[in-house]
């Protein structure tokens, strides 16, 4: 028997893969091998798996990474490479799931209720790094937006950009954080 975990981790794939209109019960259970009392067993139809699934992606691509680079010793730079690293290892599978939800957000309420959440966490941690680095209070958002539009952009892109041009990208950018920054020099 599948866990919830296990049902939420497919329906990223099905997401990333095929986009919000093939999420069905139906879909999840045929890639899962199980049957609709399995999925019914852990969630309350398709809205119950829908107002999960987002907490699950907030959680995991977001709330986990953030709390992750809090957790770094180190200056604001050393929580943000530990960042950059995180959400890049995360990205092995590219920003099909990124780019899935925002094109749902732009058609279902909830979905995007839960993206604008997301994003103004997002663009809230980056901003507070930006500024705890030593960087004017003027330029924290938007240099925060700057840093989170090159992923979101980056995903979009056709092709996309891959994990290893977006890490050089990142470290590029990078050389703008204020402070004892070594990277200037690379």
């Amino acid at each position: 028997m599948a866990s919830r975990h296990d049902w939420l981790e497919e329906g990223f794939k099905v997401l990333s893969e095929e986009g919000a209109p093939a999420l069905t019960v139906e879909r999840l259970c045929g890639r899962l091998g199980l049957t609709k009392g399995s999925f019914y067993h852990h969630f309350k139809g398709m809205a119950g798996f829908k107002t999960d699934l987002l907490q699950h992606f907030e959680e995991k691509r977001t709330v986990r990474y953030l709390d992750a680079a809090d957790h770094t010793a180190g200056p604001p730079q050393a929580r943000l490479d530990h960042l950059l690293e995180l959400v890049l290892a995360e990205l092995g599978d590219g920003l099909g799931l990124e780019v899935a939800i925002r094109a749902w957000a732009a058609q279902d309420a909830e979905v995007r209720a839960a993206q604008e959440r997301v994003d103004r966490l997002r663009i809230d941690y980056l901003s507070s790094l930006w500024r705890e680095a030593g960087g004017a209070e003027a330029d924290d958002t938007p240099m925060a937006r700057l840093l989170y539009l090159v992923l979101v952009g980056a995903g979009h892109v056709v092709p996309p950009v891959s994990v290893e041009d977006l890490r050089d990208i990142y470290r590029l950018a990078l050389r703008l954080v204020p402070g004892d920054n070594p990277r200037r020099s690379e």
